[in-house]
């Protein structure tokens, strides 16, 4: 049966410039300057030319720039489909071949108002929006994009295996189609055939592939958006139709052993999932919000190698002082940074130097992420009564010579962490503060005794975890005096000692960045590496433990000390190439 045409609608307000011409709105907007203007505008006079084709010819206006005026011009929203979610649904309903013909991009659909979003180069083009329409049988609501990235869309996403296995499954699913619940000897049987349970397993797949740490389902109004952090930052991927939210997450519960009919409180629950030669283990959480159900699914990879601590980006210095620290048979080692900076990676990282059959290591965490061989782990759970404290105090009748806290968050584990360490156990934790130093005044909010914490505490790391600049497309570039002023005062007599290591001038410095590939998801980044300072607690900073110093009078002790700052050590990662300015501002700025 073929779809009837939809009814002539009227285009969005197209000519809403109230008499203005596209070059009097860059130049009221500063694109352009008043002379290219009188130029352009005088040309298009005598020649009878459009003014758009003399300005993609002539380039005087970078393709963003007259993006945006055209957006502005035309009064339609410009989008970055680099940035979006797209909807797999609204690419079914054009053919790769009609997008690459017309130049356009569908990323959006709306079937209560049977609207079809596209964006397009020309937003004039008649002859494209009536033939989609035709071919969609739904109303055209165009917006703007550049040249440059229609055809990326194009490229990547109809050739993206996520929405083509997900239109597949689609197709499969009816409107309000509900998911039978199975036993769970079937589960492997059910999620190989159901066309929902195919859509969960794509997402899952993809999330593999694409190295995302978290997974992130979101119920919306109309839609529901799926995001994948991946390397620290989340990225919107695919557009599911809102119809499809509660049978996806009814799939995923009845996987992770979660109660389906259960939707008023949050629930926790896990499973493993592999794709290929990969097994990942996943803890899910579930979250009732307006619209609908949340979820968000932390991938944890079983196969995953613990990294060295050079491979982490610990070196000079700072290693030296944790291989040393870690050498004596008891005392506190504390990681120190905010959720999400990688301070548990880097406790395995201490781990596995100290890991040999003749040492007892018991470790208490929330989650188990890695599981270690020869490590006795121990998860917590607050639901049974098992928490840091009371975990804690059970593992020091189990005879360890290494104990380590997934956290220190109260004054109880606090307490028993320094008991510990005096009673001879090499203690390892995190602790949220912002800066190393920082570690010792929230210490000592715990109620931890001044006296006891300067006989205890042997060395605190801080650290935050910035991308790494993606060696596929990464290109070097000469940088703005300001930005080298900035890393000559940042970095101060190490900014000269680079220099000369180098055998550079400060004229012919040279920073990478990336310029956006296949490879890196047209981010510019691949990867991730960590920023440290470590904190060796001498005589001198016992002394400002037991007067009480604040964490700004801790920190210039050490640095005078020999310390390098976190954003010392960004930076001069910055001058080898391994990241960005952006990306250590993002981070260390305080």
């Amino acid at each position: 049966m073929t779809t009837p045409a939809p009814q002539a609608q009227p285009l969005p307000n197209l000519s809403s410039s109230q008499g203005r011409s596209l070059l009097d709105v860059l130049l009221e907007r500063g694109d352009l300057t008043q002379s290219n203007y009188d130029q352009l505008k005088l040309e298009s006079a005598n020649t009878g030319r459009a003014a758009e084709d003399l300005l993609d010819e002539r380039q005087v206006v970078s393709p963003e720039k007259l993006a945006e005026a055209k957006a502005t011009y035309y009064n339609i929203p410009l989008v970055h489909l680099a940035d979006m979610g797209v909807s797999p649904e609204a690419m079914n309903r054009v053919p790769e071949n009609v997008a690459r013909r017309y130049h356009l991009f569908p990323f959006g659909i709306d079937r209560a108002d049977n609207t079809l979003e596209v964006a397009m180069q020309d937003p004039l083009d008649l002859q494209a929006i009536e033939f989609v329409e035709q071919k969609s049988g739904m109303r055209l609501k165009p917006a703007l994009a550049t040249a440059t990235d229609i055809e990326a869309a194009i490229a990547e996403r109809y050739a993206q295996s996520l929405s083509s296995e997900v239109v597949a499954a689609l197709k499969d699913t009816g409107e309000g189609q509900q998911t039978r619940i199975v036993d769970a000897t079937e589960l492997g049987h059910v999620i190989r055939e159901a066309p929902i349970a195919k859509i969960v397993s794509t997402v899952l797949e993809f999330a593999i592939k694409g190295r995302a740490s978290d997974v992130h389902i979101e119920p919306m109004e109309r839609q529901t958006r799926v995001r994948y952090r991946i390397d620290g930052i989340l990225q919107e991927k695919l557009v599911l139709p809102r119809n499809v939210h509660e049978a996806v997450v009814s799939r995923i519960k009845i996987l992770s052993n979660m109660k389906i009919d259960e939707k008023r409180i949050p629930q926790d629950g896990r499973f493993t999932f592999k794709a290929g030669d990969e097994e990942v283990d996943l803890r899910i959480s579930s979250l009732p919000s307006v619209h609908g159900e949340k979820i968000v699914m932390r991938l944890l990879q079983k196969s995953q190698k613990v990294p060295t601590l050079p491979e982490l980006g610990l070196r000079g210095r700072a290693l030296t002082l944790l291989q040393e620290a870690v050498k004596v048979p008891h005392g506190i080692i504390l990681i120190t940074g905010p959720t999400g900076s990688g301070k548990t990676t880097t406790l395995y990282a201490i781990l596995a130097i100290v890991n040999t059959p003749r040492v007892n290591i018991v470790t208490l965490e929330d989650p188990v992420e890695y599981e270690v061989p020869g490590v006795n782990q121990v998860q917590v759970n607050p639901k049974a009564g098992l928490t840091f404290a009371s975990g804690l105090r059970s593992m020091l009748r189990q005879d360890p010579n290494i104990i380590m806290v997934g956290e220190i968050r109260d004054n109880e584990t606090t307490e028993l962490s320094i008991q510990a360490a005096l009673t001879g156990h090499l203690v390892f934790s995190t602790l949220h503060t912002n800066s190393a130093s920082g570690a010792l005044p929230r210490l000592l909010d715990l109620k931890a005794e001044p006296f006891l914490l300067a006989s205890t505490l042997t060395a605190v790391v801080g650290q935050r975890v910035v991308r790494r600049v993606c060696t596929s497309c990464r290109r070097a570039y000469t940088p703005p005096p300001e930005v080298v002023a900035d890393i000559k005062k940042v970095l101060g007599p190490l900014f000269t000692a680079f220099l000369q290591q180098q055998n550079m001038q400060e004229n012919s410095l040279t920073l990478m960045r990336g310029q956006g590939c296949k490879q890196c998801g047209d981010t510019g980044y691949s990867g991730r590496i960590g920023i440290f300072e470590a904190l060796s607690v001498s005589d001198k900073i016992g002394q400002l433990i037991l007067e009480r110093a604040s964490a700004d009078q801790v920190e210039e002790t050490a640095v005078a000390a020999g310390m390098m700052l976190m954003k010392q050590d960004g930076y001069l990662k910055i001058l080898e190439g391994m990241t960005t300015v952006e990306e250590v501002l993002r981070v260390a700025e305080t």
